[in-house]
């Protein structure tokens, strides 16, 4: 697993730069991490470790009035925490490797993704990335539905259980002891 710093996470999270995609950690403060995940929704929230953000949003007019935007459920209570739950499921490391690189393409499909064999070793090494701050033991939810553990992520992504205004939202929850992230594209077709 990579060494994962600073500079090798902004870099990592760099590959969602070009897209309607947010990608942040927050420390854990409760035992259900879906109660957690409402923090990483909110604008302002910084990462942990103060590393880098992205988050487009952020700042924008949508969000003055509800910075929370795009999500609308915000995980508050032990009954919206288990509506998100159910929304998402568990995937092992190797899918949400592969699932961190769909992300970061522009259609959220490999398939269409002419660049993807010149890219794919650097987008992987980057995914590495993002992963290795996420030790063993560590669990990762997709709301691709309720196959998502056996999808081939770099196949099309056909399905998915929405957790924001828009029509098409595709992310996956990293969940360690310490720490929860979140890397959510969107579709805002």
């Amino acid at each position: 697993m990579p060494e994962t710093d600073a500079r090798s996470w902004a870099d990592a999270i760099g590959m969602y730069a070009h897209r309607y995609t947010i990608a942040k950690v927050t420390g854990r403060e409760h035992e259900d991490w879906a109660l957690d995940v409402g923090r990483l929704m909110h604008e302002s929230t910084p990462d942990i470790r103060g590393w880098r953000v992205n988050d487009p949003k952020a700042g924008e007019p949508e969000r003055v009035d509800d910075p929370y935007y795009p999500f609308v459920e915000v995980p508050s209570d032990p009954e919206k925490a288990q509506s998100l739950r159910s929304r998402v499921h568990e995937i092992p490391r190797s899918s949400a490797r592969k699932l961190l690189v769909a992300l970061s393409t522009l259609w959220l499909n490999i398939e269409k993704t002419k660049e993807f064999e010149q890219h794919r070793a650097e987008w992987e090494e980057k995914a590495d990335v993002v992963l290795a701050r996420f030790p063993d033991g560590s669990r990762f939810y997709a709301n691709t539905g309720r196959d998502s553990a056996e999808l081939d992520y770099y196949k099309k992504i056909s399905g998915c259980s929405t957790i924001s205004r828009h029509v098409w939202d595709v992310g996956l929850f990293l969940v360690s002891d310490t720490e929860v992230g979140m890397v959510w594209s969107f579709h805002a077709w």
